[in-house]
């Protein structure tokens, strides 16, 4: 890859850019790029950063999922899924290097769609888009880790009379401490930590149900599609919904920015790695799930654990996976809170001066608390926010993982309109469309059914 040599005004930046591994002209470099998307990583950083991005505990809902849409159904959505996010990752990272090679290192998201489909994509489609996905995950992480907090106070504490907003603000503190994590590769030791959690986790789940479904104490099991006519429809299109939002990323090129150069085919390995884990994890959770408890799945499997208040697994085994589950989701969170870093730090930041001069730091430690503690009171405040984030997920997951890459596969590399591959990439971009419009009506029904049940700090 050639390195572009900086004008020698900016010897400054220069010397930044160099610290942090970047090959883009030095005056490209705004602070939020210098100081968060550092180039340093290995092709196995990659790999974890992937994993904590996409291996997370909203994987707990596939067995709903996939009763909302029957044995086969539901395995063919999950296969389809993970074929189609590990091609159009692999494009997105193709076309990221393609740049690269070109002298154009692009960093960010909406870097890629400033330059490839004009400065208005960017800055007003994909750049938004993007941070309202991102910091919604972050939101949705933390209301989990609260329930999840939550979850064990009440397994120890049968009659315990403390508030789901109370764990909540508890998971923010820990959160608004970890945020201060400089860059994001600095967070590379915490996502191989998360990806072992959520093996753990996935494995106890896995057995969990696999036991329940063995059991004397095994409810019955019916796996015929519940509802009928519009509401077996739109749970259909829910599912699918759930499916994308779990299989989404959408943080594909920061994740490649942390990767030293020369990326080429880095990329690939860390989705190979990442791959790998999400074959193991989501078929076995999912189909175990299924298999144990049916139609009767609920929202997250580890509910279908608990019957009339009482474990069907020893308790011991349940506050195990519970806390396996809790501290995966604290740096999922992280993960997700790294595009608002990137937007506070090329704000407040000043990249001429060192990440940790006063000047930098000051200002880092103010927004960044002040960026966890508004998604902390949202979570308190909206405890249904799931529900929200199907909304979220059929607007914003499906078109930044299903078919961004494929409108920035074709534009850049202009394969023949006689092709397969221009073929297979615009088919799969406008599938992708029909099910995001469908998925984000869908949704919207789903929260006027449940409206009525939505109260604000209310203790679910």
């Amino acid at each position: 890859m050639d390195t572009i040599v900086p004008h020698s005004s900016d010897a400054n930046s220069t010397e930044k850019a160099k610290e942090n591994g970047l090959v883009v002209p030095p005056k490209q470099l705004d602070a939020g790029a210098m100081f968060v998307l550092k180039s340093r990583g290995t092709w196995l950083h990659s790999g974890y950063h992937l994993t904590a991005a996409i291996v997370a505990p909203a994987l707990l809902s596939l067995p709903f999922a996939i009763a909302l849409m029957g044995w086969v159904g539901g395995v063919i959505a999950l296969t389809m899924a993970a074929l189609v996010t590990f091609y159009s990752y692999n494009l997105l990272s193709l076309v990221l290097e393609h740049q690269a090679h070109l002298g154009k290192r692009q960093l960010r998201f909406r870097d890629m769609a400033h330059d490839i489909l004009g400065p208005g994509w960017g800055k007003y489609f994909v750049g938004p888009l993007q941070l309202g996905i991102c910091y919604g995950a972050v939101i949705a992480c933390t209301l989990l880790g609260g329930q999840s907090l939550k979850f064990i106070y009440l397994l120890s504490r049968p009659n315990g009379n403390m508030q789901l907003s109370h764990f909540i603000v508890i998971f923010g503190c820990l959160t608004l401490v970890m945020a201060q994590m400089p860059s994001f590769h600095s967070l590379r030791h915490i996502n191989l930590v998360s990806l072992i959690l959520c093996l753990c986790y996935c494995a106890c789940t896995t057995a969990g149900a696999i036991y329940i479904g063995n059991s004397k104490k095994a409810p019955p099991k019916n796996y015929s599609v519940t509802g009928v006519g519009e509401n077996r429809m739109f749970g259909f299109f829910n599912a699918i919904s759930i499916i994308a939002t779990t299989y989404g990323n959408g943080i594909i090129p920061e994740i490649q920015a942390t990767i030293a150069p020369p990326v080429k085919g880095k990329m690939f390995k860390g989705l190979l790695v990442c791959y790998a884990m999400v074959i193991s994890t989501f078929f076995s959770v999912g189909i175990s799930g299924y298999w144990a408890f049916g139609n009767e799945s609920q929202s997250s499997v580890l509910q279908n654990f608990m019957l009339n208040g009482r474990p069907l697994v020893p308790k011991w085994f349940l506050l195990m996976t519970n806390i396996f589950t809790f501290i995966q989701v604290s740096a999922v969170s992280l993960v997700y809170l790294q595009p608002t870093n990137v937007v506070l730090e090329r704000k407040f930041a000043d990249p001429k001066l060192d990440q940790f001069a006063l000047r930098n730091v000051v200002p880092r430690l103010i927004t960044r608390s002040i960026s966890v503690i508004i998604a902390t009171t949202i979570a308190a405040m909206l405890p249904f926010f799931g529900d929200i984030m199907a909304l979220f997920g059929a607007f914003g997951c499906i078109p930044l993982d299903f078919i961004l890459p494929m409108v920035f596969y074709n534009v850049t590399f202009k394969p023949s309109k006689r092709s397969l591959i221009f073929w297979g990439n615009s088919s799969i971009a406008v599938v992708s469309t029909v099910l995001s419009l469908v998925g984000a009506v869908a949704s919207v029904r789903q929260i006027v059914l449940d409206a009525k049940t939505y109260r604000l700090f209310a203790n679910m």
